[in-house]
């Protein structure tokens, strides 16, 4: 399956999301903010199939996490997710780089198919006209 970098801050989250997407036997690494996701990114050799991270981090916060990512690995798709309304205003300037913005609070089978869209490249509302 994927291989997936998954940026979060809030720790219960994060293993929530982690353990959700290891179902669908995919391999995540997890990182607590943005600064240790884009350390991650740099030192890895091996590469990634989807970046997953929160907006709203300390030190470094999911938008320029995914400045960072788009510029070093532009095949790599990124979702991001928020529970914040403002912090998706700002994604939204992200169009070409961000394949979707996932609002919390999601549930498993949200969040699964999210990652699911996000790397196979369907966005929601082609997934509406094809059920």
């Amino acid at each position: 399956m994927a291989r997936i970098l998954l940026a979060e801050d809030d720790e219960a989250v994060r293993s929530f999301v982690k353990r959700a997407l290891e179902l669908d036997r995919h391999t995540v690494v997890a990182a607590e903010d943005g600064a240790a996701a884009a350390e991650v990114l740099n030192d890895d050799d091996n590469g990634f199939d989807l970046m997953l991270s929160d907006i709203k981090m300390p030190v470094m916060d999911g938008i320029a996490l995914a400045l960072v990512a788009a510029r070093d690995k532009p095949d790599m798709p990124i979702l991001l997710m928020t529970g914040f309304a403002d912090q998706r205003e700002r994604a939204s300037g992200l169009d070409g780089l961000v394949h979707d913005v996932v609002t919390k609070p999601f549930s498993l089978a949200e969040i699964r198919q999210a990652v699911t869209d996000a790397i196979v490249g369907v966005n929601r509302d082609e997934r509406r006209l094809m059920a």
